[in-house]
């Protein structure tokens, strides 16, 4: 199911892959070619709380809502499962999350969003360190783990992503400089 505006928290699953975005102009003829749907340009801040395991971060998005999500994912450097809760939350809650249980780290980007069937591709410019595309595809009862292995193997044939420019480690990782990638 996927999440909408007038449900405060959901708990979903999806599967996703991230790399390195060589070329965004032929990323961009690719969704045209796909009919994937352009969604909007999103500039996104990513604070993320220390936490003892998983990643909780608050995003800010302009245009968009915020969200507190919380998740848990293998780092590695090929498709793999996520699991998260998000719920939508006032900005006025960073302050208490920061004092709470601090800082690790932010992430500032700005996000090109398509839809493809239940795939969110993201064409991501992340200040301090490049361009990305990343695939997440959302589950459901009638989309599964398999169902999304397979989209995400479709699409990275689609868009001629090498093995070497698959990253293993979120952005946060990335930023402290972790998982030398």
């Amino acid at each position: 199911m996927p999440f909408s505006p007038s449900t405060s928290e959901y708990a979903m699953r999806n599967i996703e892959l991230k790399a390195l975005l060589h070329d965004r102009v032929a990323a961009l003829r690719v969704c045209d070619a796909l009919d994937a749907i352009f969604q909007d340009d999103i500039r996104q801040v990513d604070t993320y709380f220390r936490v003892p395991e998983g990643r909780l971060k608050l995003r800010e998005s302009e245009p968009g809502d915020d969200y507190l999500v919380f998740y848990r994912r293998p780092d590695l450097a090929s498709t793999k499962a996520c699991d998260y809760t998000l719920t939508v939350v006032s900005r006025s809650v960073k302050r208490v999350l920061t004092d709470a249980l601090g800082v690790l780290a932010v992430v500032t980007k700005v996000r090109t969003l398509y839809l493809w069937e239940n795939v969110r591709i993201h064409l991501d410019r992340v200040d301090g360190l490049g361009e990305f595309i990343e695939f997440e595809a959302v589950l459901t009862e009638s989309h599964d783990d398999a169902d999304g292995h397979a989209k995400l193997a479709r699409l990275r044939e689609t868009f001629a992503i090498a093995p070497g420019a698959i990253r293993a480690f979120s952005y946060v990782d990335m930023v402290l400089g972790l998982g030398g990638e």
